[in-house]
């Protein structure tokens, strides 16, 4: 036992009390009676402890030593500081005494309960009624048959709206005529303006951070789904959290729009004043981390096995004490799905949108502003907005304001690509990507003009915000590490459905694209895993819809097709008999190197940008289950005359248009064995052990070869290339600009084959990306929750923690 350590910082009340906890435990003097307040009052009688001095106090190893040796004791020290929370919110904390009770309790179950969750003995304690526990030991009202977890939730929330504590007193009389906090409508004391709330309370810091420790108390209560191993079946509800989202919380709405607006409010900035976040210190920011936090572990929800949530945006932003609330019964995610105003779906973009940049701004005047960390839960909260909220979806690309929200997620995209610590980064980041690329608008807002100029480790380029997509998109491929493979494939469908509306792409983005085809169509790539050759089909496609539907203002694509025609005519008569597949597969022993990074004529990055760097060694990350392949997370749709789409029936498409049954495109299930096979030989692209799994075959080659969308592409080359040739020979032409010149006047009107229907690939919600969303959304919140460490050293099952 150490706890002779924990004695010696005896400046504490908690120290020599912890030590008389432990060692009351272990000396074998056996359980001490709940009524022994004298005993039970020491541990939060004291005034000067912070939750980093109960983290150091109360160690681990005795934590664990007391569940074992002791479980009575235990369980009466979380029966007793639940207690006590419950009767801070039933008397108001109306004294500096009874708050600092509050806060001790908070911080030592906030120490404690993940040490009761890693026990699977221990889990259902908390869902138990404490027998005996009646208030005066006898009277079991209804109130003591609750269980412990339902009471401690019901008094944090009541306590998140206590006046005076965590938020601002509407009385201005002394304690006789406080508010009775039974009696106020929290719906008054919304913590900020914003969404349904207008008025902006005076900050008050020491509200901030009553309202800190609160919160992360709410979120470790909710961080049980650590404790549990992934599963394929995402109805596992966190009982804790939804009994916190359900009609039983009286404060949900207030909460919720709580939650939301301080997020949404928030400026790092300093109200515009460079440099001010140096001068004062910033009770906001941890506020607006954990809120974010406990807001996107609230909206925790698989949409695709319920009731999609109502967008009627008929109720009104009144609070809804409905019996039975349309839409999903989680009250958060119901909320967020009826969210209609313009003004605050206005203030919830520009307040995301904000926050998103805040790291780019750092990059001009550096150290001018505060620089947050919580991109990646904002970047989850915007992903569940949308896929909750289709009106906040279609407003958003309503407008350019959607690119305020892609800029910092291609930065992003281009800063992570080398940082094996940041994979699930780049995944969110390109989830997004993919489910706004299913409108129609998106492609038509990337034709804005890119003036902003963030400086960013790419090549320099004049164009549009389509051109910076695709040159990101194409150094993530061509330099990111080896585990973005399984991405290709979502970054490739994203440029397929935003380019029937691409209207000119620049030079540098049009030779990207071609390097692409050319990389991916080497004989050693195209045979040496099973799907590789999806990715040639998904960039014909491109070319293919940008020729026929915005020819016009795209001579620089049409001019690299020319120049790089040979690539086609490989591709066409790509050698299919056995000799040939073995050769192109010993070329691959002699190239590692997933793709050649040689002639991509990358010229000179933008100035002020920095090479995306790897993680630094020994750097912590967590494990992240599998993502569904392509066929999984989307569903095809036909876009019409009019511009409607049709979804297209399953049948239909069973055969993709290369002609494999979904299952070659598919991870499979993320849990099965094999699935996880096939993905590692994946991953390890240029390793041998895929081969002796899976070999080539001349069938298998002609089976997707006969498929390649090649017609219209020939016809271009077979009408303009003689065209071209004859200009260089006739005036001696080594220059591009007449050439692109000739090539802007040209049309192929009636020239080229009829116009294929546009199919755009729509993201669509299953249970493989809730799961993905579950285990990426707790690993960034183990990740960044280190100061107090709540679960570090604790036996987590839902990923593990690696070291890179």
């Amino acid at each position: 036992m150490a706890s002779h350590a924990v004695g010696s910082r005896s400046s504490f009340h908690l120290g020599p009390v912890t030590q008389g906890f432990i060692s009351a435990c272990c000396r074998g003097e056996g359980p001490v009676e709940a009524t022994d307040d004298a005993f039970w009052d020491q541990f939060w009688a004291d005034t000067a402890t912070s939750v980093q001095d109960v983290f150091a106090l109360v160690p681990a190893a005795e934590i664990r030593a007391v569940r074992e040796e002791s479980p009575s004791n235990l369980a009466t020290l979380c029966y007793k500081a639940v207690e006590k929370l419950v009767q801070g919110a039933e008397s108001g904390c109306h004294t500096e005494k009874e708050r600092q009770i509050v806060l001790n309790c908070c911080r030592l179950l906030t120490r404690i309960l993940p040490y009761i969750f890693e026990d699977p003995d221990w889990r259902g304690f908390f869902w138990s009624t404490v027998p005996g526990a009646g208030r005066g030991g006898g009277d079991e009202d209804d109130e003591n048959a609750r269980p412990l977890a339902e009471s401690l939730l019901l008094a944090v929330t009541d306590l998140l709206f206590c006046p005076d504590f965590t938020v601002q007193s509407h009385r201005r009389s002394t304690v006789d005529t406080a508010e009775d906090i039974h009696s106020i409508d929290s719906c008054e004391y919304i913590w900020e303006a914003g969404v349904g709330f207008a008025h902006s309370p005076q900050p008050n810091y020491i509200h901030d951070l009553n309202r800190t420790e609160l919160l992360k108390l709410l979120l470790t209560c909710f961080s049980e789904a650590m404790y549990l191993p992934p599963s394929s079946d995402s109805s596992n509800t966190n009982p804790w959290v939804q009994f916190f989202c359900s009609t039983e919380n009286r404060h949900a709405l207030p909460l919720f729009t709580s939650l939301l607006n301080v997020v949404c409010a928030y400026d790092p900035v300093g109200y515009g004043i460079p440099y001010n976040h140096l001068l004062f210190s910033d009770y906001r920011e941890p506020l607006v981390e954990e809120a974010a936090q406990v807001l996107i572990v609230t909206l925790d929800y698989d949409s695709s096995t319920s009731s999609s949530p109502t967008v009627d945006g008929t109720t009104t932003g009144t609070a809804m004490d409905d019996v039975d609330p349309p839409g999903p019964d989680n009250l958060f995610v119901n909320y967020l799905s009826r969210i209609h105003r313009e003004e605050d779906f206005q203030f919830i973009l520009k307040g995301v949108a904000r926050l998103l940049s805040n790291p780019l701004v750092q990059t001009y005047l550096p150290n001018s502003a505060k620089k947050i960390q919580f991109h990646q839960e904002l970047l989850v909260l915007f992903w569940k907005l949308c896929d909750f909220n289709k009106k906040f979806l279609f407003f958003v690309l309503k407008s350019s304001d959607v690119l305020d929200i892609l800029v910092p997620i291609l930065y992003f995209l281009n800063d992570a690509r080398a940082d094996q610590s940041r994979v699930g980064l780049m995944h969110i980041g390109v989830f997004i990507l993919l489910l706004l690329s299913g409108e129609r608008n998106f492609g038509v807002r990337l034709n804005k003009p890119y003036s902003v100029r963030v400086p960013m480790d790419i090549p320099v380029f004049t164009g549009t915000h389509a051109d910076l997509l695709i040159i990101v998109f194409h150094k993530i491929i061509t330099s990111g590490h080896q585990r973005l493979q399984p991405l290709f494939d979502c970054l490739l469908t994203i440029v397929v459905n935003v380019s029937p509306y691409l209207k000119s792409l620049s030079m540098v983005a049009a030779n990207k694209l071609l390097h692409l085809l050319e990389a991916f169509s080497t004989t050693w790539f195209l045979f040496s895993a099973v799907q590789n050759h999806h990715l040639v089909f998904f960039l014909l496609e491109v070319f293919n819809n940008i020729i026929q539907y915005q020819f016009d203002g795209n001579s620089n694509l049409v001019y690299a097709v020319i120049r790089k025609r040979n690539v086609f005519h490989q591709l066409a008569n790509l050698p299919t008999d056995s000799q040939s597949i073995q050769k192109g597969l010993q070329r691959k022993k002699k190239t590692p190197e997933p793709i050649s990074r040689t002639n991509s004529q990358d010229g000179v990055s933008m100035e002020g940008s920095r090479p995306a760097a790897p993680a630094e060694p020994g750097t912590l990350k967590t494990s992240l289950v599998a993502t569904p392949g392509i066929d999984k997370l989307t569903e095809k749709s036909q876009v019409s005359e009019d511009g409607t789409m049709r979804s297209l029936e399953p049948e239909a498409s069973q055969l993709s248009p290369e002609g494999n049954p979904p299952a070659a495109l598919s991870d499979g299930e993320p849990w099965s064995g094999e699935a996880s096979h096939s993905r590692r030989d994946r991953r390890r692209l240029s390793s041998a052990s895929s081969s002796a799994q899976w070999t080539p075959t001349p069938d298998w080659v002609m089976s997707w070869k006969s498929k390649l969308p090649l017609q219209t592409i020939m016809r271009l080359l077979q009408v303009l290339v003689p065209q071209v040739e004859k200009i260089c020979i006739d005036k001696g032409l080594t220059d591009e600009s007449e050439i692109l010149k000739f090539l802007q006047h040209g049309t192929l009107v009636g020239l080229l084959p009829v116009p294929h229907p546009i199919l755009i690939r729509k993201y669509q919600a299953n249970s493989g990306t809730a799961m993905w969303f579950r285990t990426y959304m707790w690993g960034v919140i183990y990740l960044r929750n280190v100061d107090p460490p709540i679960w570090y050293d604790t036996d987590v099952k839902l990923f593990e923690i690696q070291r890179v």
